[in-house]
Formats: C-alpha cells, structure tokens, sequence
C-alpha cells in the first residue's frame, strides 16, 4: 500500500513530530472525512507500506530526521508558486527559507524523490500569464539542478471551498484556450532547463506540448525506487483525469495552517484553529481523542509488491 501525507493537509510542516511518533508506534487512527464516528486503524509497518508521498510547502521540520525513515522508500511533492502573502499568508520567505529548504532535501534524498509542483495557476491583474512565465523561469532556473519534474495545474473554481476563498482576489477569467497558452510557454521553459511537465487532473490536453498528465502519487516511480514490480490499480476516489494510483491518505481536513487561499482542503479558519489546537503529537489522531462514539476498525493492508514485501520478483 502506498500512503499519501497528505492531500488533505501539510503533515512536514506543521505535524512531522506527530508522523515520526505514528512511524515508531507502527500504526495510525484517521477518521473518515464524510463521516467522523467512523475511524480506521491502519498499520505503518515497513512490510506493508510499499511507499510514502509527502506533499509540503515546508519540508524543514522533517530534513534533520529523515534517517527515521531507513526503512521506508517515499518521496516529496514540494509545491513552489511566486504568490504573496495575499494568496498564501503563512508560508516562510520563498527566497531565504523554501527554495534552501527544496535544494537541501534534494541533496538529501536526490532529484528524482523530490518533485516540484507549480500550481494551482491562477490569473489576475497581479498575476498575469507574463507574471506567471517570468516567475516560473525564475523558480526553474534555481531548480533544475535538484528535480527532473514539475507539475503544474489551473486554478478550478467549481469547489465550492475555492470559490469562497478567492472571492477577493478579483481573478481573470481563464478559459481553456488560455491555459494552453500558457501551459504551452511554459512547456519551452521547462525543456530550456530539462524539467519534464506534466499537468495534474486537467481536461485539457496538453500532450502535443509535451505535457502529459501527472500521476501525482506515482506508481511507476515506486517501482523504480523499490526495483519491484507493484501490482497496484489507479484511485477511483479521484478525478477521472487523475492518474494516480490508489493509496491511504493519513490527513485531516481543516487542520492546515497554511491559509492559502486556492486551497479546497481547508475552508474553515475557525474550524482549522480548532483541530490544530486539539492535535496532540502523541495521539494516534491527527487531531482529538477518540471518544465512546466513535466506531474503530482495523483496516486491512498489505503489500502490493509483486512476490511478498521482500520483492522476491524484481522488475
């Protein structure tokens, strides 16, 4: 199985003491974001785990303890955009702190587990298309020693979360004939410094640019790290064009202190505050107790990995 940490939240920035303490005790507890009562209990062990994405804006809490990971293969989605504190409030200086934080993990762990994310693009007198391709040169030309990969994707406005964050920001209209335009300069910047780019869960295609779709959560890549085949299907919870294989996401809604205002996951200031405020580092939980309503039931896991978690059949 492959764990996702998380979609839902920043577990490096803001709960690495919290991940590090479920790794040691082998297990977590995560409620189900549609109905709270109901709690899976899922094992962490290394014979099970086949793998660990990291999605983060902020890696810095977790880099001097990687090495508790030994046993784990994972890599980082690290999402680096040129957005203000208008857009994203809480995130630390991107020239003194992120983009120093992004090169010493990759020094760490190499380019290939650590992949840059440029998105979501969004548009508005601030930031322009000409904003966005001077920028993404910029951020480009400082990486492309530490990743072999950038994702990018297009600001959707249909949730309902998205729409009441951004409501202020006074965006553009990005139609789709607009974000080929850019996908496509930015496909040539991407080569320029010989980046693939891939698109994460967009209708539009991009294929004759050079620009397929991303699988965010990477089967392929894993079979690389592990040199094992996985037998392992793509999410169904996802959106059709999302093609990430399947895996268990370990986070919360409501618990990211981020505060960016594209953000589906978190659409709630007062409810985040609340959540982070309960989180516990030695609960099982990410945030709260469990209580006598809540229903508890072990998950089953196993390995995906192709002849037993030793990987008796290689690739």
């Amino acid at each position: 199985m492959i764990i996702s940490a998380s979609r839902r939240t920043d577990i490096p920035a803001y709960y690495a003491e919290w991940f590090f303490k479920r790794i040691r005790d082998a297990h977590v507890l995560v409620r189900n974001p549609v109905n709270l009562r109901q709690v899976s209990r899922i094992k962490l062990t290394p014979e099970v785990v086949d793998g660990i994405v990291f999605w983060t804006k902020d890696p810095t809490p977790m880099l001097d303890r990687l090495g508790e990971l030994k046993d784990y293969t994972y890599y980082f989605q690290f999402t680096i955009t040129p957005y203000g504190k208008d857009i994203e409030p809480n995130i630390p200086p991107k020239n003194e702190a992120i983009l120093t934080a992004f090169k010493k993990l990759s020094d760490m762990i190499g380019p290939d587990r650590i992949i840059w994310r440029y998105d979501p693009i969004l548009i508005s007198e601030k930031y322009s298309a000409e904003y966005h391709l001077r920028a993404f040169a910029k951020i480009a030309g400082e990486l492309h020693d530490y990743t072999r990969k950038v994702i990018i994707s297009f600001i959707d406005e249909d949730y309902r979360t998205v729409k009441s964050n951004v409501k202020e920001l006074a965006l553009s209209d990005f139609p789709a004939e607009k974000q080929i335009e850019i996908g496509s300069a930015l496909s040539g910047i991407a080569k320029d410094y010989g980046l693939r780019i891939d698109t994460c869960a967009e209708e539009i295609d991009l294929e004759e640019y050079g620009i397929e779709h991303a699988r965010c959560i990477d089967g392929r890549l894993f079979e690389k790290l592990l040199d094992c085949r996985l037998d392992i299907g793509k999410d169904r919870n996802q959106r059709p064009e999302c093609g990430c294989a399947a895996s268990v996401d370990i986070g919360m809604y409501n618990t990211c202190l981020n505060g960016c205002r594209y953000c589906y996951a978190n659409y709630n200031p007062k409810m985040v505050a609340r959540n982070y405020a309960r989180h516990d580092p030695l609960s099982p939980l990410l945030s709260g107790e469990i209580s006598a309503e809540d229903r508890v039931t072990e998950r089953e896991m196993k390995s995906q990995r192709a002849g037993g978690w030793k990987c008796q059949q290689q690739l």
